[in-house]
Parts: C-alpha cells; structure tokens; sequence
C-alpha cells in the first residue's frame, strides 16, 4: 500500500508519523477484503520480508524506526524500560521451529499449509483444530515466532517462568502454543512454567469497548494527554478557589503527575481480569480509592514532617528478623526488584 501512496517512505525516514501508518494500515487492511490481487501482494511482500529481502528489509527497518520514535515517548512519559526483543528478532530461529516439529513427526499439511494437530482443540463442525504455523506460500505465523521465543526464553535466557500478559481474547491460542512447545518438547517444561496472564478489557462509561466519538479505538498517547489536560483543569480551578498563585511550570508539573498517575492507579486499583469502566472524572476524583486522593495525603503528611523538622523520610528503629518465618520471608521480600527488573 505505501509503495502506492507514500513510496519515498520505503527509502528515507522521517516521511510519516505514528498516526499516518495507524491509518495506512487500516485502509490496507481494508482493501485486502474486497482485492484479491492486493491481497495476494501483500502476501508475497510479507514472504518476502521473512525471507531476508534486502530492500523489503530496508523499508521495513524505517517505518519501525518512525514507530519506535513514537513509542519510545509514551514508554519515557510512564517511566517504562523495556529489552526490546520484537518478532523479527525470533525470525531466524522460525525454519528451525518447523524442522523440530518435523523431527518430532508433528507436522502435518491441510490444504497446502503446515499445522499441527491438536488434542481437545475441536472446530464448529467438531472435526480437530490445528494450530496453523506455516501457510502455503511459505509465510511463518505468530504461533510460530511464539514457539521461537519460548525455546528463546526458556534454553538461551534459562527463564523458570514466563508470563504472557495479553487480554483473555487470546486464551485459546496460548493453551494451543504451550501444547505444541511441550510435545515438542521445545522447552525444559519439568522445570519451566508458561503462563497466560488474562486481563479485561477497558470500557467507557456507556459499558461499551473504550472508543473515540468518531468510533475509532483511542490510542493510549490521547488518552494519557487527556488525562493530564483534566488533572491541570482541576488544579487550576482548585489554585483559584483558593486564591493562590503558582508558576505555569509547577502547574504543568502537578498536572502531569496527577494526569498519569490517576490512570495507571485506575488500571492497577481493578481485578486484572474484570473489564472495568473508564472514566475520567472518577478517576480524578479527589476522594475515595484514587490516585489524586492518596497524592493528597501523601502531601498533607509530608507538610506535618516538615512542620515537625523532620527532613525525607520518618526515622524508624532497625529491623531484627529473628524467627526462621521471618527470615524466609525477608529474603522473599528483598528479590522483589530481581523479580520485576
């Protein structure tokens, strides 16, 4: 499609935005149910990329530069730090994921693809569900690269357990992937855990699928913006009931803070696996369980500290850990960083 309609954006960087491949994207994607030609185009151009092309690899290499540019700033404003390992890194390991298959007399070929079959997986007409990990142009799936990075995570990075956090829509496909991998025998499961870890979905206040007015899906960039323009809005309106002054810096500042954490508390604060409803007012709210209130109280005890003399934290007496629970315990809580590092 953008070899269509922006194809200096194959071979210089810095000719779109996040937000023109969002809509590229979705107008390809489009096209592909009503073209069969475009369509099969596509295809090949993604055989292509998997298979090491020099100048798809090259294309694709900008547009994930012009993407990482765009995440990396959501990722700087939420202080998340990540080790990138994306699905082009497991596409080298992909022919020998389907070669082990074979090796294990797995594989099987339904209509010109490679699958595997599966115990208790049934379709809608009750026959057996394979899991599809080859089409018949040679294009690898996501079950595929799944594969690759669970003999990654568990044999080259020694993980004893892996967590997937995705949304319980993809349960089905990671109870099929983990049966694979242990008939397989792909990964030391005697040893290791895969794990789905399901979380629902976020709802806007009408109970429906969190979306723009324009019924596109929001993206977390508008929402995190939002979020603080609301924080700001309210602590200028609360600076003027009150009838102080603040620098427009300190208002941004504390705007900020608040906007982003009331969403990340809202999010925390739920059953990880309920859906829940958006909403910014509560969530905002300066009472009750939100982000806003605890910051206040936070801030009213700092200001007794500081009335008191007492600089940074209380002073408190040493720990003594002397029954073995306790010290089984201590030594549990002090590789909490070890453990979500």
């Amino acid at each position: 499609y953008l070899k269509e309609v922006a194809p200096e954006a194959l071979t210089e960087g810095g000719q779109l935005d996040l937000g023109d491949l969002v809509e590229f994207y979705k107008k390809a994607s489009k096209r592909c149910e009503t073209d069969e030609e475009f369509n099969e185009n596509a295809r090949k151009e993604v055989v292509k990329l998997q298979g090491g092309d020099e100048q798809s690899l090259k294309a694709w290499k900008l547009l994930c530069d012009q993407s990482r540019i765009e995440f990396q700033k959501i990722y700087d404003m939420l202080s998340v730090t990540l080790i990138e390992r994306g699905e082009s890194y497991y596409n080298p390991k992909l022919p020998g994921v389907i070669e082990e298959l074979r090796d294990k007399n797995l594989i099987a070929v339904d209509d010109g693809a490679t699958v595997v079959y599966l115990e208790k997986f049934k379709n809608r007409d009750g026959n057996p569900q394979p899991l599809l990990v080859q089409k018949r142009d040679g294009g690898y799936m996501y079950s595929t690269t799944d594969l690759a990075a669970i003999q990654n995570r568990t044999l080259d990075e020694k993980a004893e357990r892996v967590l997937y956090v995705v949304d319980a829509g993809q349960g089905v496909h990671f109870e099929q992937v983990f049966q694979v991998a242990r008939r397989g025998e792909m990964y030391p499961y005697e040893t290791t855990t895969l794990q789905h870890v399901p979380f629902g979905l976020v709802l806007g206040e009408d109970g429906k699928k969190l979306r723009t007015r324009a019924g596109d899906t929001i993206k977390l960039k508008d929402l995190l913006a939002d979020s603080i323009a609301a924080a700001e809005s309210k602590f200028r309106d609360r600076l003027t009931e009150e009838k102080r002054e603040e620098t427009e810096e300190y208002i941004k500042h504390v705007g900020e803070v608040i906007g982003l954490s009331a969403v990340k508390y809202a999010d925390l604060r739920t059953n990880r696996t309920s859906d829940y409803r958006f909403s910014f007012e509560r969530m905002l709210a300066l009472d009750g369980n939100t982000a806003p209130y605890m910051l206040y109280a936070y801030s009213r005890i700092q200001a007794i500290f500081r009335k008191l003399g007492i600089e940074g934290e209380p002073p408190v007496s040493p720990l003594k850990l002397q029954e073995p629970q306790e010290v089984a315990l201590g030594r549990m809580l002090i590789r909490l960083p070890e453990v979500i590092a």
